[in-house]
């Protein structure tokens, strides 16, 4: 009998036409409520592949060119529908260091989701994130993920400050081209805002932990509970190392307009529940169970405190912000996630001031648009109104903490609003010092992170390079 033959590629390939959008299996609100556990389930191999074929294989992919690593998806997109998974896994990792974290918390709505054509087209974009969470899962239990081996030992070693997204890519890049490596962090266990900041629901914390032991197992050494400034100098480090990364990312909230005693920081908020979630004690100021709570804010960061707080069986949870739902800077995403788990927004609403029994709300109006494109929210006359609260938390974003100050180094450089200057190499002005991540950017996504991290750290394999030849 004469085989039938197979479609042409590009037949494959249009899927979209035919297959629609699909998502792994969400668990139900209920259930999700009860912990603090993903919400996302994964892929089975067949939906995978069939979700994966519903890319169209753009001549101009601008999945790529929104993804801030530029990840070549179309390529990883097409080995998973043709079945070729180890492949892709591979082609997914070889530009980024921690792609189930990416698949699981950058915001793809925004980015490279966002970007594909056929969203554009309103078919429903390729669901990217879940299909790379699915294959770097699957590559952890069949043993693709090779461990960082290094080309060739060199002497030269390198301090990276900050334990995060950005000293972890700027540490496996280092470490396999043969550098020492050692970070310094100020926390009891390496992973930064990945294991502080983000709560279980959105990345548990397995999934740092073992991209952190693979750089152990690399040989990358951690100094943990060191704060650089007290524990040891940044002069001292300075001359311990060939190098100096600082990634410590921003962690100085900024504070709410008016007086605001007695209000919780979401930082302090996020980490008393991730530390809740190692078995560690949560302090009562920290925990929401069966209180009135409100998060000043509407980024991702509000959304992670407000359905923490959900978690944790808050009474009620109503999350308050300046601008409206379609000038909101979080992931649609999470606001979706968020309404469902029973939480509040009141739109057009800024705080005037604020104490731990509530908050004297200004009702807003939106004006004029900002160089951003956004449109500028006024105070609307006559609006101001109370609302009373057991937990007011504010989630308005971080600034750089005075790093020149807290190390006795007042010649490091620093740009508007206190963040790290740097050139484009990520070079600061003083010889062998580098900065990356939200300290150089100031508080941005992870995934900016991760790629800072990887290009300083080819700034300083080319810095000590260049330092090798110079004559003594």
């Amino acid at each position: 009998m004469k085989e039938k033959a197979s479609p042409p590629l590009a037949e494959k390939m249009q899927a979209f036409v035919r297959l629609d959008q699909e998502w792994p299996e969400r668990r139900s609100t209920e259930e999700r409520l009860r912990d603090f556990r993903e919400i996302y389930g994964e892929f089975t191999v067949k939906d995978a592949a069939n979700q994966a074929s519903r890319c169209a294989q753009c001549g101009v992919p601008f999945c790529q060119s929104h993804c801030p690593l530029q990840n070549n998806i179309p390529d990883w997109l097409r080995l998973a529908a043709e079945g070729r998974l180890q492949e892709a896994y591979e082609t997914s990792a070889a530009t980024n260091p921690m792609p189930e974290v990416c698949g699981r918390i950058c915001p793809q709505d925004r980015l490279c989701e966002g970007a594909c054509v056929i969203e554009q087209s309103e078919h429903g974009a390729v669901t990217i994130g879940a299909i790379e969470k699915y294959l770097t899962e699957l590559a952890w239990r069949e043993g693709w993920v090779a461990p960082v081996r290094a080309r060739a030992p060199r002497e030269e070693s390198v301090a990276i400050i900050g334990a995060g997204p950005a000293g972890l890519a700027a540490a496996e890049r280092l470490r396999a081209k043969g550098y020492e490596v050692v970070i310094y962090d100020r926390h009891d266990r390496a992973g930064g805002l990945l294991v502080y900041g983000i709560p279980n629901f959105k990345l548990e914390k397995h999934v740092v932990e073992r991209r952190v032991q693979r750089l152990v197992d690399a040989g990358v050494r951690f100094t943990l509970n060191c704060e650089v400034g007290e524990t040891i100098g940044f002069a001292q480090l300075r001359q311990r190392h060939h190098a100096v990364l600082i990634a410590t990312g921003v962690y100085q909230a900024k504070a709410v307009s008016g007086p605001s005693e007695g209000v919780v920081k979401a930082l302090d908020f996020l980490i008393a529940a991730n530390r809740a979630g190692f078995g560690e004690a949560l302090p009562e100021a920290m925990d929401a169970q069966a209180k009135r709570v409100i998060v000043i804010g509407g980024g991702d960061t509000a959304m992670d405190c407000v359905r923490t707080a959900r978690r944790q069986g808050a009474k009620s949870v109503v999350c308050l912000y300046r601008r409206d739902r379609a000038n909101m800077p979080g992931s649609q995403r999470e606001v979706g996630n968020a309404e469902e788990e029973g939480v509040g927004f009141d739109w057009l609403a800024a705080p005037k001031s604020a104490h731990r029994h509530g908050v004297r709300v200004a009702r807003m109006r939106l004006g004029a648009a900002d160089e951003s494109g956004r449109q500028t929210p006024e105070e609307a006359p006559g609006g101001a109104f109370d609302v009373t609260a057991d937990l007011v938390i504010a989630a308005l974003g971080f600034d750089a903490e005075d790093l020149p100050r807290a190390w006795q180094a007042p010649e490091l450089a620093v740009a508007s609003g206190g963040v790290i200057s740097v050139d484009k190499s990520f070079a600061t002005n003083l010889p062998g010092v580098y900065a990356a991540g939200d300290i150089v950017a100031g508080a941005s996504l992870v995934v900016w992170a991760i790629r800072q991290g990887r290009d300083a750290a080819d700034a300083i394999h080319a810095y000590i390079q260049a330092q090798a030849l110079v004559p003594a």
